[in-house]
């Protein structure tokens, strides 16, 4: 699933180009099209195209795991899930003729100029929300853990008094906004924190060492432009510098011993049983 590295990473393609296409921010829209009804959460597909029509895509931002496109007067809200993934190109091929449709293309935003923005989802997990007020679905979010108003404080007030496995919490994006398995794993291992350990049970330093953690391993994702794993490709290449997740059998980088997984609240969660003991 895309973190908030890689949703980052997106995000700043939309708004700048790059090697895998032209940026989207500027462009004016002519319309758009939902090719899997699913992946439109609001509003219905019929309303879709003309709501869109004539609007100005004036920003790309993102709130945790949501890419926000700022729009002359609505907002469009994608959550790209297990294996979504965001595209830019031309409608045609340099040689003047139509471009094809790629398999598992799930919905269109056709700009003016020839150009289009593709969400593609092999596993139809992800939505999309044509909004006015963005708000009614981002409302829920916890903080940001890379803006300034995100503490070590703040984080030790939002573990306070829970008894729940700390991987679980940080999962919880209520609790903080944009971790996911990969993250979580990386950010416990640096702090040397047990992904069971309960929260409550953490003292203060462990939690500075774990905001500090959280936000290293993000700053290095996005540094990498995030990490291609799994299905989804955007030329990353943190996962090379993985120091848990995905690494079970492999020795830890710290202090050699073989990395072992288990399951926290039904999601593999990779550790060192050294590096990593359990909270006594």
């Amino acid at each position: 699933m895309p973190e908030l590295p890689e949703v980052e990473t997106i995000v700043r393609a939309l708004k700048a180009g790059g090697r895998e296409g032209p940026p989207a921010v500027g462009r004016v829209l002519a319309g758009g099209q939902v090719l899997w009804e699913r992946t439109l959460a609001t509003p219905a597909a019929a309303q879709f195209s003309q709501r869109l029509r004539g609007q100005t895509l004036a920003d790309a931002s993102r709130r945790g795991k949501f890419i926000q496109l700022s729009l002359t007067r609505d907002t469009l809200l994608f959550h790209l899930r297990m294996s979504g993934d965001l595209r830019v190109e031309t409608t045609t091929t340099d040689e003047g003729t139509p471009r094809p449709l790629a398999a598992h293309d799930r919905l269109l935003l056709l700009f003016d100029d020839g150009i289009r923005l593709v969400l593609n989802d092999p596993r139809k997990f992800g939505r999309a929300w044509l909004v006015t007020d963005p708000n009614e679905v981002l409302s829920g979010l916890g903080p940001e853990p890379l803006d300034s108003a995100f503490t070590a404080a703040n984080l030790a007030a939002r573990l306070k008094g829970r008894q729940r496995a700390i991987k679980t919490l940080l999962l919880d994006q209520t609790v903080v906004a944009g971790l996911g398995n990969i993250y979580t794993d990386e950010a416990l291992h640096l702090a040397k924190i047990h992904p069971l350990t309960p929260a409550a049970a953490l003292t203060v330093l462990e939690i500075e060492h774990l905001w500090l953690s959280i936000r290293s391993v993000l700053q290095e994702g996005i540094q990498s432009n995030g990490a291609s794993i799994d299905w989804v490709y955007r030329g990353g290449d943190f996962q090379n510098h993985f120091r848990a997740y995905g690494r079970k059998g492999q020795p830890c980088p710290v202090c050699g011993t073989m990395i072992e997984r288990i399951l926290v609240g039904q999601r593999g969660t990779h550790f060192c049983p050294i590096c990593q003991p359990p909270h006594r």
